[in-house]
């Protein structure tokens, strides 16, 4: 018999703000963080802004070691662990999921490259850690005492959101009965904004800052860059309801496909993540007249919102649940844009809220339920889609506790 798998704690460090209340007045309030990066003046992103990761560790000497998003990755976890109230003998056998990305920050690490030689004087012995997937896991472990099962994920733009996935396969399936899972990532480096530039996904433009992300529009042209991380701690029932654990939600279903077309564009058809999202939908028993909300990839650019568009009226051809884009508010955080929006939407649900597609004003499709002016409400069932680089495809669903508990044993 399969287990049920319960969300008992959150961290997350976002532009929207870095806890649940931060990021609901901001949603109420309709603000959010984007502006003009002063090393490139063309594009737009949206930054955390005053982030010290010593409020999170104290003293920390390896800080030094650990890349920006790895930063916000061992924040989150943090955060996650002490607002859970998990005792460090508990976590002593838990496991540990971590979605990252690459550290593009090629210039900030190394100005000057002469002849393809980056030695220099004052080069860090350990420079490499800034570069390896798996530093922020190892802090983290160092940081919680956690010993149990690792993995570190680096599927792209699904990469936090497959970490989830695979954590609460492992305490499903009765591999573990804990795990701290999330990700951490920023982009917002030079050479990160190059790099997107180049492969031509980047919003560039002269509208204003906070008209830049326009998921869904018909004059959209590109995402806009951001950063930040998000985890959570994920709980097997009955040890849950034993220690007395906050219930945030639990996660039902989790499918993953990849693509094998393209290495940046995603398939036309959008066949394999399809798939992805009706097994999430097979794995959790349920049909998709019963999916309240879609919390979708929803980035921006022409491409993945036309995909993502024609997947969402297959799979609901009856104009369906919900539909928001995320990204309209906090950017694109790559690696990290699972774990962060999925924090977002259950913290918006839990208050019974649903944030608008910010800047939608013309739909690339109309037989879609767009949230185009924010409603208040219950939508106890959620799915989250994630589709990245390389055809990398992931979906959650998810049961949001909310006000009322959704029938989530409190």
């Amino acid at each position: 018999m399969k287990r049920r798998v319960l969300i008992t704690s959150l961290g997350v460090i976002s532009s929207l703000g870095n806890s649940p209340d931060e990021i609901a007045a901001h949603i109420e309030r309709g603000e959010v963080s984007f502006e003009r990066p002063s090393c490139d003046v063309e594009t737009v992103v949206s930054p955390v802004s005053g982030f010290d990761l010593r409020a999170y560790t104290g003293p920390c000497k390896e800080r030094r070691y650990l890349n920006r998003g790895a930063q916000f990755a061992l924040a989150a976890a943090l955060e996650a662990v002490r607002s859970s109230g998990i005792s460090a003998g508990e976590l002593d056998k838990a496991g540990l999921f971590v979605g990252a990305g690459p550290n593009l920050d090629i210039g900030g690490e190394f100005p000057a490259i002469e002849e393809g030689r980056i030695d220099r004087e004052g080069l860090e012995a350990l420079w490499i850690l800034r570069f390896l997937p798996n530093t922020a896991a190892s802090l983290i472990a160092q940081k919680t005492g956690i010993h149990g099962e690792n993995l570190t994920v680096a599927t792209a733009c699904a990469s936090s959101l497959a970490a989830i996935g695979e954590a609460y396969r492992r305490i499903r399936d009765g591999y573990l009965d804990t795990a701290l899972a999330g990700g951490g990532d920023s982009r917002l480096s030079p050479g990160a904004l190059l790099a997107y530039k180049k492969a031509d996904a980047l919003y560039r433009g002269e509208a204003k800052p906070g008209k830049a992300s326009r998921p869904f529009d018909a004059g959209r042209c590109g995402f806009v860059a951001g950063e930040g991380g998000g985890f959570f701690l994920l709980e097997e029932r009955e040890q849950a309801l034993k220690r007395g654990a906050t219930i945030r939600g639990e996660i039902c279903g989790y499918g993953s496909s990849l693509d094998g077309y393209r290495l940046t564009a995603p398939s036309p058809e959008g066949d394999a993540a399809e798939n992805a999202v009706r097994g999430a939908l097979r794995e959790a028993g349920v049909l998709p007249a019963q999916v309240d909300v879609v919390v979708t990839h929803g980035t921006g650019t022409l491409l993945n919102d036309a995909v993502e568009a024609r997947l969402i009226r297959r799979i609901f051809p009856h104009r369906g649940p919900a539909v928001v884009a995320l990204k309209s508010w906090i950017g694109h955080l790559a690696a990290a844009c699972g774990a962060v929006e999925m924090a977002i939407a259950l913290t918006a649900l839990s208050r019974n809220c649903l944030p608008e597609v910010r800047n939608l004003e013309d739909p690339c499709e109309t037989d879609i339920d767009f949230v185009r002016t924010r409603r208040q409400g219950e939508w106890p069932l959620f799915l989250i889609e994630n589709f990245g680089f390389g055809g990398q495809n992931c979906a959650l669903l998810v049961r949001n506790r909310g006000a009322a508990g959704n029938g989530i044993p409190a």
